[in-house]
């Protein structure tokens, strides 16, 4: 039977229904209702040559704006090779957003564009190998190549990397130095799998480690990275895991290790100096939502991060922990990503750079990116997740967690007496549901052996 593949999060479905089964899109969907950014061919050779030269036309980020940074030559990167399956990491990824964005006048409109430019092999040099960045580089002499067997190039596909690296060095030093309050840095291909040596999990170049370095040469002492995507960083932890002057925070899926990329144990805290400045949080199964994310917040995060005064604060953002991600299947809506957002805004003196990673269903990235900025504008989210109550599960993961780090953060002692008290509660409580089940299922008497043979013999002995 022929199969379709959905537009929205390029599941394959079977030819004879009429919206997809993952994430209930309609097969004739047109998602995009702007033509802000297109392919090349679509966008006409004009427009592409006068971004070519440097995006001089184009307006400078403005003091206390909130800057944005894209460039429409990232939109170049794709898989070259038909295969089987559309990949995940396509263009339409940024086209998504960016209509989103148009459709509530945030941008073109409220938010400033920065210039691009090409990140240099001197400040790539500080995050990754040599060796790495001739690598990404010699890509751009092949029309179709892979450094993984899910992470591919074009010929455009480093120019486009050196352009995401570039923006985002530029975003935080704009940040930095007061021309812009906040950013969001809207780049493909994503980083933050992106080791010292290697280059996988879709991403070339570290974006958010670039940024870091960018931050901290404009004067930033101590930069905070907090990471949401539903995958670990495990790029961003390795370059920054000897550091203390860079504080890496990770929420993600991890289910023993056997979630990709496997990485990002509680007890991973760091090396020599950085020990206690790398902080993971492992969800252990699917399906974690905004309770689990802000009660981490709130008894992790928080804690952590004021006692560390960051300088400048960095989100890794990937949104494939949105519901509908099919990848992530996990559950953290686009109130949840603009709560967690909102709280981030009030270290550093706000100032803030989103750092655009995964994410893979359009709906669901538009969406939650658009809450993003929308917080980044001054928009102040909803009051209800101010009290959460986690998972059993969740709960025992942010214990374990403070267990780990109070060894770093002696701040935490408070949090974690009272987690391990609440831990206790819910603990006792299911032991006490556990016997009264037990208890149901016991049969009455007369089901006992004893009155069943005494029934018997009376019925068919007698």
């Amino acid at each position: 039977m022929k199969k379709w593949f959905c537009t929205n999060c390029t599941m394959p479905n079977f030819d004879d229904v009429s919206h997809c089964d993952v994430c209930g899109e309609h097969k004739e969907s047109e998602f995009f209702k702007h033509d802000v950014f297109k392919t090349r061919n679509e966008l006409g050779t004009e427009k592409f040559s006068s971004l070519d030269s440097g995006g001089r036309d184009r307006e400078s980020a403005s003091d206390t704006s909130t800057a944005i940074g894209f460039d429409e030559r990232m939109l170049l990167h794709y898989e070259v090779s038909m295969k089987s399956h559309p990949h995940p990491e396509r263009p339409d990824r940024l086209r998504a957003i960016a209509s989103c964005l148009a459709d509530a006048g945030i941008f073109p409109g409220k938010c400033s564009l920065i210039p691009a430019r090409e990140i240099t092999e001197g400040e790539l040099e500080m995050v990754h190998s040599v060796d790495h960045i001739e690598t990404v580089q010699k890509s751009s002499c092949m029309v179709a190549s892979y450094f993984t067997s899910d992470t591919y190039a074009n010929e455009h596909s480093a120019r486009a990397a050196r352009l995401a690296a570039g923006l985002c060095a530029d975003l935080a030093v704009s940040i930095m130095s007061g021309r812009s309050k906040n950013g969001f840095a809207l780049v493909r291909p994503p980083g933050h799998h992106a080791g010292i040596k290697q280059a996988m999990g879709f991403c070339l170049h570290n974006n958010a480690a670039v940024a870091a370095l960018a931050a901290q040469r404009a004067g930033a002492k101590k930069v905070l990275i907090v990471d949401w995507d539903v995958h670990h960083g495990n790029g961003t932890q390795e370059i920054f895991e000897g550091s203390k002057s860079v504080l890496y925070i990770s929420l993600h899926r991890h289910e023993g290790g056997r979630f990709y990329p496997g990485t990002g144990a509680a007890d991973e805290v760091g090396t020599m100096d950085g020990r206690g400045y790398s902080v993971n949080i492992p969800w252990s199964h699917g399906g974690v939502g905004d309770h689990d994310y802000i009660f981490a917040f709130q008894h992790i995060v928080l804690p952590i991060a004021f006692k560390f005064a960051p300088d400048m604060t960095i989100i890794s953002a990937g949104f494939d922990a949105a519901r509908g991600d099919p990848l992530g299947c996990c559950d953290v809506t686009p109130a949840g990503f603009a709560q967690m957002t909102n709280m981030l805004t009030s270290l550093s003196q706000g100032k803030l750079l989103v750092v655009l990673e995964g994410g893979y269903n359009l709906r669901s990235i538009s969406s939650s990116a658009t809450a993003v900025v929308k917080v980044l504008l001054g928009e102040k989210p909803s009051s209800e997740m101010s009290y959460v109550t986690p998972t059993k599960e969740g709960l025992q993961t942010i214990l374990l967690v403070s267990r780990i780090q109070l060894e770093f953060w002696p701040i935490l002692q408070e949090t974690y007496t009272a987690l391990r008290a609440q831990w206790d509660s819910v603990s006792s409580l299911d032991s006490r549901r556990r016997a009264k089940k037990r208890k149901r299922l016991v049969g009455p008497f007369w089901w006992k052996w004893g009155s069943k043979r005494f029934i018997y013999e009376r019925l068919y002995k007698s």
